[in-house]
């Protein structure tokens, strides 16, 4: 519940900023000066593409939390990630979160087809601190689950 009133606040400030900036750009278009209606122009364009990108996000975390709520419940697999070794900071060490994402590559090779093996493999990927991978994972456990 935390994470959703993060979520509110920052959305809050980026409107508040996109207003901001279109305020910006609207005195930019009432200057004489080419270079400066110039700029306005490409600052306008910029304002809904954020807009654009800010609502894939919360799109994203909405089918996320979704996905976390509609999982199997599986105590293995949630032990394996509580007894993983960790550094004094908090964060899972490297190692044991590789041999982590081993375990559940092979569980998503048996079932590519499965959103729930997916959904793990990129918690894993997580852990293990390529979120890149996590992202591309995570999404095709939701198109997994959607399908």
């Amino acid at each position: 519940m935390k994470a959703r009133y993060v979520v509110v606040l920052l959305c809050g400030a980026v409107l508040f900023y996109m207003g901001l900036i279109l305020y910006s750009a609207i005195y930019l278009l009432t200057q004489d000066d080419l270079v400066l209606q110039g700029l306005a122009v490409g600052i306008i364009l910029i304002v809904p593409i954020g807009g654009w990108l800010c609502y894939q996000e919360i799109r994203f975390g909405q089918a996320t939390s979704r996905l976390a709520r509609e999982l199997p419940e599986d105590p293995e697999a949630q032990s394996e990630v509580d007894s993983l070794p960790r550094r004094p900071s908090g964060r899972v060490d490297r190692a044991a979160a590789d041999k982590l994402f081993a375990a559940r590559r092979v569980a998503v090779e048996a079932d590519p087809n499965g959103w729930a093996g997916w959904y793990r493999l990129a918690e894993a990927y997580d852990l293990a601190g390529d979120r890149r991978r996590a992202r591309s994972a995570m999404r095709t456990a939701i198109e997994r689950a959607a399908s």
